[in-house]
């Protein structure tokens, strides 16, 4: 078992590379890191001292001073390189670096800096280096004006704002959960890698990008229904595009429902996808559920009985509570690293309709049994 730790754990790719991390307990442990280490070097020593693997992601994206990024990220890097020094650390080093090293702007030179610096402690100490080179980076969770303009896109149009173009031009991109993955294999494979260039797994331009989260806005986001999804790429939009909705105000949506003398009919989705459709009963007082998914897009659509479906986001102690009626039918999508479940509330059998995106594979089951 390898003790990792993460600078910068509660940032967009640290949160996500812990929580990754957490889903193999039986490989990894996860050494805790809070900002304020950075600010006592006893305590900087005492985590360096416990790590076999140290990431470091901390550092500062934008500022409207140049020079104050420069300087903050690469103070970050000496103090790092101090508390190895003092503590006579043989960690694997992993740097998180960027494909501006070589722009004219001071946060690439920054990243430039940290990178040789943390080479050169390597280098002198006989210690293992990975120096990552990484394109821009998107998915779920990313802050809005800071981590990336797929963030402030997908913010921008749920919550009423039109996005604006600067430049339009192509970038190369890689979802969170790719670099997650690629930074995962370095851990494994304990190797140097001094100038290690991530590879991007989409080059698109920015307009393409803003029209397909248009149509998400118009189909999804208003109309719930589920567009078509054809590539890695869509899936990985849509699932970031969905984490960015105001969820406690945004559920439970209300169908509407079509009565006549007959009785009622109701449209639980319409699909620009597959998946797998199913119904549960549920006698009264009991829960289903109490899991999470990183991929999967599911719906629970309550058509009789009364329910509460909670969901909480997986390193969160936030629990957002959602009361359905069958009387009036209406559902609740499950993002992404939310862990969820339904349970009937009411003095009659409980009724929901679920669709997920994908068939059930015991061997790729992608749900991870979390409380909520």
């Amino acid at each position: 078992m390898k003790k990792v730790g993460i600078t910068g754990q509660n940032g967009f790719v640290g949160s996500h590379l812990y929580n990754t991390l957490g889903l193999n307990p039986e490989e990894f442990e996860r050494i805790e890191f809070r900002k304020e280490y950075f600010d006592n070097a006893e305590t900087l020593d005492d985590f360096v001292q416990q790590c076999d693997v140290i990431v470091h992601l901390a550092a500062m994206n934008r500022n409207p001073d140049p020079e104050l990024i420069y300087h903050n990220n690469v103070d970050l890097v000496k103090k790092l390189v101090n508390s190895l020094e003092r503590t006579g650390s043989k960690a694997h080093l992993i740097f998180s670096s960027s494909s501006q090293e070589e722009r004219d702007n001071r946060y690439g030179a920054s990243k430039k800096e940290g990178r040789r610096l943390l080479a050169e402690w390597a280098n002198k100490n006989d210690g293992v280096f990975s120096g990552l080179i990484i394109p821009n980076v998107f998915g779920p969770f990313g802050l809005a004006n800071y981590n990336s303009f797929i963030a402030t896109f997908c913010h921008q149009l749920t919550h009423g704002e039109s996005p604006v173009i600067d430049v339009d031009g192509e970038v190369k991109l890689i979802y969170v959960g790719e670099l997650v993955q690629e930074i995962i294999n370095q851990i494994k494979s304990g190797k140097t890698a001094e100038e290690y260039i991530v590879p991007f797994t989409t080059y698109i331009k920015v307009s393409e990008v803003l029209a397909k989260l248009v149509h998400y806005k118009e189909l999804y986001f208003e109309g719930g229904e589920i567009p078509v999804l054809t590539t890695q790429f869509d899936y990985q939009l849509f699932n970031t595009f969905r984490s960015y909705f105001d969820i406690a105000a945004h559920y439970p949506v209300k169908f509407k429902q079509n009565i006549d003398p007959r009785g009622a009919f109701v449209e639980i989705i319409r699909l620009g996808i597959g998946g797998q459709c199913s119904y549960s009963t549920t006698v009264p007082g009991i829960t289903r559920g109490n899991h999470f998914h990183t991929r999967k897009i599911e719906r629970f659509a309550v058509i009789k009985g009364k329910a509460l479906i909670q969901l909480r986001k997986i390193d969160s102690d936030k629990i957002l509570n959602f009361y359905l009626d069958g009387n009036e039918p209406a559902y609740v999508d499950m993002p992404v690293w939310y862990t969820h479940n339904i349970k009937n509330i009411g003095d009659e059998e409980l009724l929901t309709v679920f669709w997920i995106n994908e068939p059930f594979n015991a061997d790729d089951a992608d749900t991870y049994f979390v409380e909520v």
